[in-house]
């Protein structure tokens, strides 16, 4: 006989087999399935064990056609595994699961023929809902396009305008690590910005000139990078500059490697600060001080947004999270 199906009929455990093991009806075992608060505590530990010793899985295309709903979460990711877009894609899968959902993933290129076949991937599938890593103006139109009717949440766009965009409020992270520098007497703040087209790096640019404007301050000539370490180690920063804020935390590493392999003294000389908060910034040399986004919290908040709205309710537009300032050993007051 088999021994994890009941008659050895080579075939997987059905809900039926599950809740003549327990000894109730195959309905109990769907409302414990279902979290229903309406099955006893006894009951429902008999069903679990039941499932456990049974090896029970439960059939989710089964489910769909009889529910009206696949019970998945979508997301579509960027093709290039930056950190803050893989940290959130990462949240936004431990916060689907913990809420019941599958999340299905795929990514795509930024060209409109690439983000239409990872939609059309995940429309296949017939997700109840998408999350969108949107990183680049496209991506929102092409959605809007294929998914009209779909419950739609996008990460990481900053003040993307949508009302459906859950964000970390990127003005508010530039201004935090500008006024701590300014606060250190620091006047010649040169900023390291991201790629054209993304987002975040086009807000944190903008906030940069506004912010130091709005402090009396010239904004210095603007450099780029790829986001990579290397990238930011191939930057000149202007000698004249005595603080720097960098988009990300890598560019930022690359950036104290340049400026001392120059023999410029960080933070004696040039102070710096960049953005994301790795986990390896506080043992950079010197310890790095940072805006950290808080990816998990993007993560949950958007599954919340899509499951409120998958329940039927109406969501009120979600509002920015705060990000915060984390002091390390890469800045210091200027003498």
């Amino acid at each position: 006989m088999d021994a994890t199906v009941p008659g050895g009929e080579g075939r997987p455990p059905s809900m039926h087999d599950v809740a003549r093991l327990a000894g109730v009806s195959h309905q109990t075992v769907s409302r414990v399935l279902n979290d229903s608060p309406s099955v006893r505590t006894e009951t429902r530990e008999r069903v679990e064990a039941a499932i456990a010793e049974l090896g029970y899985r439960r059939n989710l295309a089964a489910r769909a056609l009889v529910t009206g709903r696949s019970h998945a979460i979508g997301v579509l990711g960027p093709y290039d595994a930056d950190y803050g877009p893989m940290r959130t894609i990462q949240a936004v899968e431990v916060a689907a699961r913990e809420a019941g959902f599958l999340p299905l993933m795929t990514t795509a290129t930024r060209d409109r023929e690439g983000l239409q076949a990872g939609i059309d991937f995940l429309l296949a599938r017939a997700v109840d809902a998408i999350v969108v890593v949107a990183q680049h103006p496209i991506i929102g139109k092409v959605v809007d396009e294929m998914a009209p009717d779909l419950p739609v949440a996008y990460v990481l766009t900053g003040k993307g305008g949508r009302n459906r965009s859950i964000a970390i409020d990127q003005e508010a992270g530039v201004r935090l690590a500008l006024e701590h520098l300014i606060g250190l007497g620091h006047t010649r703040i040169q900023h390291v910005r991201g790629p054209d087209e993304y987002a975040e790096a086009d807000l944190r640019a903008q906030a940069y000139a506004e912010i130091m404007r709005e402090h009396g301050l010239e904004p210095m000539p603007l450099l780029q990078g790829d986001w990579s370490a290397e990238s930011g180690y191939n930057l000149e920063i202007d000698p004249e500059a005595t603080g720097v804020f960098v988009a990300n935390d890598q560019m930022a590493l690359g950036v104290v490697k340049r400026l001392c392999e120059q023999g410029r003294d960080v933070p004696g000389e040039v102070s710096v600060v960049g953005f994301d908060d790795l986990e390896e910034s506080a043992f950079f040399r010197p310890g790095l001080t940072t805006v950290r986004q808080d990816f998990s919290a993007v993560g949950q908040s958007a599954v919340k947004f899509l499951a409120g709205q998958l329940s039927g309710v109406r969501p009120a537009p979600p509002t920015p999270l705060e990000p915060t300032l984390l002091v390390r050993a890469s800045t210091a007051q200027r003498v």
